[in-house]
């Protein structure tokens, strides 16, 4: 059920309940409560359901590409020239000071990024904006190369360890130590949204709900008990460490991509006759938008640009400051290796797999079909092909893009709570975790979620800010490196 249905589904259910208790004197006091502490609820969901909807508006998407494309400029395509560069580095030999290797550094950044919005954000992003919305995706991901390399380098540049002798760094850091402590407040502004957005948002709810419902929904498993297994999973996992996180990701995030990549390419390949007229709609689309066809009610270009740009934004996290606190732990002293490493991770998610999502929905037409959006949709695609067995694996696929991301989010927010609070307290915060993983499975909390994307959008303000103050170091650093190969 998304967000929209939810809000009026518990409108009518508010309503309906007061109808119900006026004609019982007994009932009207409490039940009278009751309807106003709906009626409250309902305002706060409206109040930021609005807030959300401003800060996820154009200006917010606007800055988040218009700082990749002013990077991209100031640092000559990058992007494209070094991109052969950056894919040799993720296997090269580690050199320098580091918590984890280069490739472990990426796959904790890809664990917390390849997620369900590979799946479900695509697939939306095409029913609402068409065929065209996977264009400015591929935009959005082109100018967020630049926005994930700048993000890597400064977090090299600007991190430092903590009182356990672990490496520390991200935006909190590079804001800090890079701009100067008058900026102190921008760094905290920062980190609590990343504590936040970690305990309610991306980093435990949206992704326990994906994962229960998902499994209820193939094999009737209940959710609370699905939650409480997985609360203990990521227990054992992120009690362990970066050290144990990492060797997770490093197994798992590569076993995964292979899997979805090979089952999206084999649906593909199926229906190689739509290939090329899928790229053509697809182009058509970006800039003509797409007329009404059978279930689908058609798409003018703003909303394809719209559409396209925001998920593409939200599925690779460009410019939102997440994957730079992963990047921090790389055993390297160069940060602009580390800045080439991190870039690929924005091709690999959004050019490589949210391209083979969008492929597969396009050339087998399910986008066309009546009712069918998010995961339903990806999952009509891979039906068409492996009939139930596609189901089950876009299930597994899904369950482990979610699981990943937990992890992954559990080290950004754990990382920010150190900015907080220091090291004394952190097995409090990975306790905290753990039960808020544990309550996905219980709680149905749109309220929380809209909160959660609105301090997740916050998240990029400070960045974007880093990004733009600290251009000139990340165009002398480029300069430096290059020029001594």
């Amino acid at each position: 059920m998304d967000s929209q249905a939810s809000i009026r589904l518990a409108k009518s259910s508010y309503h309906f309940s007061g109808v119900i208790f006026l004609d019982n004197s007994f009932s009207i006091g409490i039940f009278g409560a009751i309807f106003k502490m709906g009626r409250l609820f309902l305002f706060m969901l409206d109040f930021f359901t609005l807030l959300d909807d401003i800060v996820w508006g154009a200006p917010l998407l606007i800055l988040l590409v218009g700082t990749g494309v002013y990077l991209t400029v100031r640092l000559g395509l990058l992007q494209v020239i070094k991109l052969p560069k950056a894919f040799k580095l993720i296997f090269a030999d580690d050199k320098g000071q580091g918590d984890i290797s280069s490739f472990a550094a990426l796959a904790t950044a890809l664990a917390a990024t390849v997620g369900t919005g590979n799946i479900v954000g695509v697939a939306t992003a095409i029913k609402a904006g068409g065929p065209g919305a996977l264009f400015w995706m591929w935009m959005a991901a082109f100018f967020g190369m630049a926005t994930k390399y700048s993000e890597g380098l400064l977090a090299i540049k600007y991190r430092t360890k903590d009182d356990n002798g672990e490496i520390s760094g991200g935006p909190m850091y590079y804001i800090l130590n890079g701009m100067g402590k008058r900026w102190k407040p921008l760094a905290v502004f920062f980190a609590v949204a990343g504590v936040l957005v970690a305990y309610f948002g991306i980093g435990t709810f949206s992704q326990v709900n994906s994962i229960t419902s998902s499994l209820e929904n193939s094999f009737g498993l209940a959710p609370q008990i699905v939650s409480v297994v997985i609360a203990v999973l990521v227990a054992i996992i992120i009690f362990g460490g970066i050290q144990s996180i990492s060797k997770v990701a490093e197994k798992v995030v590569p076993f995964m991509a292979i899997i979805y990549i090979v089952a999206t390419l084999a649906v593909i390949f199926a229906h190689t006759n739509q290939i090329l007229p899928a790229f053509g709609e697809i182009f058509s689309g970006a800039f003509t938008g797409t007329a009404a066809v059978g279930g689908f009610a058609g798409a003018v270009v703003k909303d394809a640009i719209q559409k396209g740009i925001a998920r593409g934004v939200f599925s690779n996290e460009s410019g939102l400051g997440s994957a730079p606190i992963a990047a921090a732990a790389a055993k390297t002293e160069e940060p602009v290796e580390q800045g080439l490493i991190s870039m690929t991770g924005t091709f690999i998610d959004t050019i490589i797999i949210c391209t083979l999502t969008g492929l597969s929905i396009i050339v087998t037409g399910k986008w066309t079909v009546s009712g069918l959006e998010g995961a339903p949709l990806t999952q009509a695609a891979f039906s068409s092909i492996f009939g139930t067995p596609g189901a089950i694996a876009l299930t597994f696929c899904l369950v482990l893009f979610a699981f990943t991301t937990i992890l992954g989010w559990s080290y950004y927010g754990e990382r920010c709570f150190e900015f907080l609070f220091g090291t004394k307290h952190i097995k409090l915060y990975r306790s905290i975790f753990v039960v808020m993983v544990a309550l996905g499975g219980f709680l149905k909390l749109e309220l929380i979620w809209v909160i959660a994307d609105i301090v997740n959008g916050l998240m990029a303000l400070p960045n974007l800010i880093a990004l733009l103050a600290l251009s000139p170091v990340i165009i002398h650093e480029t300069k430096r490196y290059f020029a001594k190969k």
